[in-house]
């Protein structure tokens, strides 16, 4: 396994469900199994486990520790392994990483510490931090609708400077944000909101941590290659063609659709935990309508 300086954690990379029994409890070979089905069919270079799909904040430590382990062994050897680290409290998300790296993950997810509503020095502190505690490389998660608090342009160009700093998963919806970004320094961008990913990708960003690359990674993969070959027409018939596929999975959170989905294709998925709810069968029989427009039939 080889990976691009430009894009150090790969091109298509899924944000992975953790598949939970029907008691609730974690279903490790159903995360082996899932792993494995979406690198070894789904054109994945990598995979993140544990962010904001892998239902991360109701996932103990231990949990989180065996899911990885099992991620690892399961795909480590052929497709990057990226382990969701971040939380609301510094000296949490350090010891995170430091297991992550014991573990064997190849680099780290650290996502804007929320509720908490840093400013912008505490957020650069957060996160040189966590890049100081390992070896590892960094995905920065620039997510202001669920963190409330965005990376701003100037905290992203001082993190830059760190040299394990090297990503940033978008989900800010700010496309000016992230021209100037890319304009100032050398960070991979990776578009973390599928409805924005032919636009992300046309500024520059590398590639892609997607929600619905569970069901459709081939073609994500497709349209990256079209916008890197310049064929902005071929990419814009791709991107249209997944539209209703975007639609589907985020009429309510990615995690539910998502899981459904995977549930209606006979993978493993398993239910929610709460506070989050399992889909209800009209909004099933909504996502069947959704994603056989969109070219997936359920």
């Amino acid at each position: 396994m080889t990976t691009d300086p430009a894009r150090p954690f790969g091109r298509v990379l899924t944000a992975m469900v953790t598949p939970f029994a029907e008691d609730g409890s974690i279903d490790l070979a159903g995360a082996q199994e899932l792993a494995a089905h979406l690198v070894d069919r789904g054109a994945h270079d990598g995979l993140v486990v544990l962010g904001t799909t892998g239902e991360a904040p109701t996932v103990s430590d231990a949990e989180s520790r065996a899911v990885l382990e099992a991620v690892l062994d399961a795909v480590g050897d052929r497709a990057v392994v990226v382990a969701g680290v971040g939380t609301n409290d510094t000296a949490h998300s350090i010891d995170r990483a430091r297991d992550a790296e014991r573990l064997g993950a190849h680099g780290l997810l650290v996502v804007t510490p929320y509720y908490n509503k840093p400013p912008q020095a505490g957020l650069l502190r957060h996160f040189t931090s966590v890049a100081d505690s390992t070896d590892l490389p960094v995905m920065l998660y620039d997510i202001p609708p669920r963190s409330v608090v965005p990376i701003e342009v100037e905290t992203l160009v001082r993190a830059a400077e760190h040299p394990r700093i090297v990503a940033v998963k978008d989900a800010k919806a700010d496309l000016g944000a992230v021209a100037w970004t890319l304009a100032r320094t050398d960070l991979a961008y990776y578009s973390g909101e599928d409805m924005l990913n032919l636009p992300l990708l046309a500024l520059g960003a590398v590639g892609v941590v997607s929600v619905v690359g569970h069901l459709v990674g081939p073609r994500l993969a497709e349209l990256i290659a079209a916008v890197e070959a310049g064929d902005l027409v071929k990419a814009r018939e791709v991107n249209e063609a997944l539209l209703p596929v975007y639609t589907g999975i985020f009429r309510t959170q990615g995690v539910i659709m998502v899981k459904a989905a995977l549930r209606e294709l006979g993978l493993p998925a398993g239910p929610v935990r709460p506070p989050m709810v399992d889909a209800t069968p009209e909004q099933i029989a909504q996502l069947r309508a959704d994603l056989a427009s969109g070219g997936v039939p359920l």
